[in-house]
């Protein structure tokens, strides 16, 4: 149970971010010093958390080594390999954050997130690439599900298309691509490793991706002592904090399947905020799609942990 509720509050975390970015852009901030100061808050946050956590060993190992017994290796060493396939793992972190939060400028918060989670068959299909496996009927009945409930969530049967930023639609759509990669690689990458030593590193490749795309002027021209540190501050423990952190403890022991039903908490978290924050308008039809969405999301698991169930019943039974 622990580990769906850290996957499910991971999840839910990140949908706190759009609203935050639209606030930070209101303060004159630009991507680059949002994406920037969320990433370095994060940063520090993940290592001071990995530095407590190797104080603590030392601390088990040296009592039990007082008291004559047998060492706890609490950690394994990481090589530099393993240090790079990480860093390497966290770089989809950071193209999903700067492609999320520029798509922000040109399309409502509500409908950002909605492309967002299109996560979900994009997901399927990179692993039916990766695996040379043809998804199965039920996986094209869920995306005929997922793009049906988008049309309604994102008003396009309402207001149609014309409304819509074609630059905003695309960023939006690119952050579900790096989205599905990330959830791919968390769960993948250097499992043996505690995880607060593997969200450490994969911060750090995101970090260090985002300040060569734009260098961190905000650290020397004073700006982040004003509001951008508060800005970065929420963003940094919301978005890359607390979800790597709770997607490296969960997502291995749940599997992606349920990482991508207990991920859909993001959703509603981030359409009631656009709703009652920034007072973005959603219909009722919208709130249909929104949970058209999820039941998407949710119907391939769900099929399956019943066809498992009605195995073992069967197997029992015999």
């Amino acid at each position: 149970m622990k580990y769906i509720l850290s996957v499910f509050l991971g999840a839910a975390s990140y949908g706190i971010l759009s609203t935050i970015v639209v606030l930070a852009y209101g303060s004159g901030y630009d991507l680059g010093e949002v994406v920037g100061s969320q990433l370095l808050t994060g940063f520090v946050l993940a290592w001071g958390l990995s530095f407590v956590m190797k104080w603590r060993e030392k601390r088990s190992k040296g009592a039990t080594a007082a008291g004559h017994k047998k060492p706890h290796t609490g950690s394994v060493s990481l090589t530099w390999k393993q240090r790079l396939m990480l860093m390497a793992a966290g770089a989809p972190t950071a193209i999903t954050g700067l492609m999320y939060y520029q798509s922000l400028r040109y399309i409502p918060a509500s409908l950002a997130i909605i492309l967002l989670f299109q996560f979900t068959w994009i997901g399927v299909l990179i692993q039916s690439f990766s695996q040379r496996k043809r998804p199965n009927g039920i996986m094209f009945f869920t995306i005929a599900i997922l793009f049906g409930g988008t049309m309604l969530a994102a008003g396009i049967i309402e207001q149609g298309t014309g409304k819509f930023n074609l630059t905003g639609v695309v960023l939006g759509l690119l952050s579900a691509v790096s989205y599905s990669l990330f959830i791919l690689f968390s769960g993948k990458a250097v499992p043996s490793v505690h995880p607060a030593y593997r969200s450490a590193w994969m911060i750090t490749g995101g970090l260090v991706l985002v300040f060569i795309l734009f260098p961190p002027t905000f650290l020397f021209n004073g700006q982040i002592w004003g509001d951008l540190m508060l800005y970065g501050f929420l963003l940094g423990m919301f978005g890359a904090f607390i979800p790597p952190v709770l997607f490296a403890v969960g997502v291995p022991h749940i599997g992606e399947g349920m990482a991508g039903i207990l991920g859909a908490s993001e959703l509603p978290v981030a359409v009631l905020l656009s709703s009652f924050v920034l007072n973005e308008h959603v219909s009722a039809l919208q709130w249909i799609g929104v949970i058209i969405v999820l039941i998407g999301i949710a119907l391939p698991e769900l099929i399956k942990r019943r066809k498992i169930g009605l195995r073992n019943e069967t197997s029992m039974s015999a």
